[in-house]
């Protein structure tokens, strides 16, 4: 086993080289979307042109096409957020309601296939699934303040009946309404087909997510492990109950560009129990998510681009082999976290 000091190193080598990643690609997202002036267009070029001379050394003919680098900026955001979000769910045994958004999601996209074909205005679907995953959160939460039943049955009365009203809505725009609906890229994730607004749509939600997370990080912490007495304390627990599920809805709506409803519960659980594994604290365990999520989006791009094959799946591979790599150095049974830093 690595030493404490050595071991501490590591993990802020590995979050520093996260954020440097995480700044980079939302550097070039602003400045792709900024390109037309002087500053920004310069980046912009700057950067592409180091992205040749990748290609050159590692004999690939990626990394000086703009379109991918949106799809890497848009992983890289997913394995900040996702596993950011995550692990306060995980430890709160709500693992599930990240699948139960992603479906609520996926009748969001149809929703959005629909009104766009209706009002004949462009844009991508998802942002009407973006309001659609807020507003089946902030349903899942109602009907859990609300009903006498166990605490997974409103998760899973949604999850089914979102994942029907979507089924439902696809048969009735395409067959009475004669609507175009491809919703096989959001089932299973498309690499190819992020466009530049979905990347900066990720880019602002990641944001967004970061700083809701760090500025109530204290509040998340004491709900997570002691729900009753952070009631005692008069902390609003169903106010962050209810935020911390609309993030969740964010982060999902915003991962399945890459993930695919049918992964993208992937990136909130398996980077949070690898880090489990071997964390001593909550607060190492945030870390090592974070880093372990990086890895898996990193190494499974690397995989999926060699390979020519689906990166979503590549990216939940390479999660699942870390995780696997956790389990084999740990020489923890259980989960026994603390609270401690």
């Amino acid at each position: 086993m690595l030493g404490d000091r050595t071991r501490r190193r590591l993990e802020l080598a590995g979050i520093v080289a996260t954020g440097a990643l995480a700044l980079l690609m939302l550097a070039f997202v602003v400045a792709h979307w900024l390109r037309a002036y002087p500053v920004t267009g310069w980046f912009y070029d700057e950067f592409l042109v180091a992205g040749a001379w990748m290609d050159h050394y590692l004999g690939t003919r990626v990394f000086r096409r703009s379109f991918m680098w949106q799809q890497i900026a848009t992983g890289v955001f997913v394995g900040v957020v996702a596993p950011l979000v995550g692990v306060y769910l995980v430890h709160r045994e709500m693992a599930l309601i990240g699948e139960t958004l992603a479906h609520t999601a996926f009748a969001g996209v149809v929703v959005g296939f629909i009104v766009l074909a209706i009002t004949g205005v462009g844009g991508s679907p998802l942002y009407v699934a973006l309001i659609v995953g807020i507003l089946g959160a902030l349903g899942v939460q109602w009907l859990a303040e609300r009903t006498r039943t166990y605490g997974d049955v409103p998760i899973a009365i949604v999850l089914s009946g979102s994942f029907a009203v979507g089924t439902l809505l696809i048969s009735w725009g395409r067959e009475t309404m004669s609507i175009a609906i491809d919703i096989e890229q959001y089932l299973w994730g498309n690499i190819s087909t992020i466009p530049p607004e979905g990347a900066r749509l990720m880019a602002a939600l990641s944001v967004v997510v970061v700083a809701l997370v760090a500025l109530n990080y204290k509040q998340f912490l004491f709900i997570t492990f002691d729900e009753q007495a952070a009631r005692v304390a008069q902390l609003n627990v169903d106010a962050y109950n209810t935020l911390l599920v609309v993030l969740t809805a964010v982060v999902v709506v915003g991962s399945m560009q890459i993930m695919g409803v049918i992964l993208v519960a992937a990136m909130l659980v398996v980077p949070v129990a690898a880090a489990s594994q071997v964390a001593n604290s909550f607060r190492e365990t945030v870390y090592l998510a974070i880093i372990f999520g990086q890895l898996s989006v990193v190494g499974g791009f690397a995989f999926a681009i060699g390979q020519g094959l689906p990166a979503g799946s590549s990216i939940v591979v390479a999660a699942i082999c870390v995780y696997l790599a956790t389990i084999a150095v740990s020489d923890r049974s259980s989960m026994a976290i603390s609270t401690g830093g």
